[in-house]
Order: structure tokens, then C-alpha cells, then sequence
């Protein structure tokens, strides 16, 4: 998930590389939503073995209140920090 800042405005999605698709929402080739919102900052993260249940995933939490995916984003991530240098590392 990325935002713009802390409870700001936020983005699900699915990669298969996470850190090339971070870098190229930064780089403005990502999403348009992305680009028009300044969503620069990975504040949440999960890991799948088979990209279909995380597409499931993906899908289910596009359907879920805003303050469901606060509370998801703040058990993991409660200063919503930029995780990026953490899976490029």
C-alpha cells in the first residue's frame, strides 16, 4: 500500500517486484492514480507465494472501509514510515 503521508490518501496493488514498482510509481510511470494523488511512501506491505491470492487479497481490501485499511496499514506500520529502504536492502 502506498500513501502521501501519514492517514492520507492511500493505494492498493500487486507486483511481482515490489521495489522496481515503487520506483517507477515515484518516477511517475506507475499508476495515474499514484501520480495525481503524490503517492511516494510504501507504508504496508504482504508477501505471497502464488500472485493469485494475492490478487484475492488485492481485490477483497479495495472493497474495505478506509479506516479497515488504517487499522491493517498502523498494526504493522503504527508511524506509517516509508518501508522502502527495508525491501531494497
Amino acid at each position: 500500500m502506498m500513501a502521501d503521508r501519514y492517514r492520507g490518501t492511500i493505494y492498493t496493488g500487486v507486483t511481482a517486484d515490489i521495489g522496481r514498482r515503487v520506483e517507477q510509481h515515484r518516477s511517475e510511470g506507475g499508476s495515474r492514480f499514484v501520480k495525481r494523488y503524490g503517492l511516494t511512501q510504501l507504508v504496508y506491505t504482504e508477501w505471497y507465494d502464488e500472485i493469485e491470492s494475492a490478487l484475492e487479497q488485492e481485490k477483497a481490501i479495495k472493497k474495505w472501509r478506509r479506516q479497515w485499511k488504517i487499522d491493517l496499514i498502523e498494526q504493522a506500520n503504527p508511524d506509517w514510515l516509508d518501508l522502502t529502504p527495508f525491501i531494497n536492502a
